[in-house]
């Protein structure tokens, strides 16, 4: 308990969720060969020894972009981001039936489904322009931008 009433601000204790993140990244970094097995065992070693926020910091910092980059080119994050492009894609599809079918019972001259249809088509556009980027924004990280352990 002493090493939290030390002088400054209060640390923030980890959790396992944060510990496995940083895990993940470094075992993508050993995957790549930018850590050796040595080297890797022993930060992985310290990742799950570590209880505060500030100790899993410097373990992936000399990584490029904080091994984030590893981490969404791997396989299973490839894999994955595919599978979020095509429920985007399916979810659109079946938007623009359903107001296509509601256009056609109306009986209006004018397409109004275009209407949001360009703007669905415009996210999906976006969305698989972007998917490179997904580790940046995408929910699944499960932390605040500002509660990531290498945030400042």
């Amino acid at each position: 308990m002493n090493e939290n009433t030390t002088s400054g601000p209060a640390r923030m204790r980890t959790s396992d969720q944060e510990r496995e993140r940083i895990a993940e990244i470094l075992r993508a970094a050993m995957t790549e060969g930018r850590l050796t097995l040595e080297e890797g065992e022993e930060r992985l070693a310290a990742t799950y020894a570590a209880k505060f926020r500030d100790e899993l910091g410097p373990l992936t910092a000399d990584l490029p972009d904080g091994g984030r980059r590893a981490v969404a080119e791997t396989p299973q994050a490839r894999l994955a981001t595919r599978r979020h492009l095509q429920r985007h894609a399916g979810f659109v599809v079946v938007v623009a039936l359903f107001l296509t079918g509601l256009w056609a019972l109306s009986g209006a001259h004018f397409f109004w489904p275009a209407i949001p249809l360009v703007f669905l088509v415009m996210g999906l556009a976006r969305h698989a322009r972007w998917r490179h980027y997904a580790e940046h924004y995408a929910p699944h990280h499960h932390v605040a931008p500002w509660n990531a352990p290498g945030h400042r």
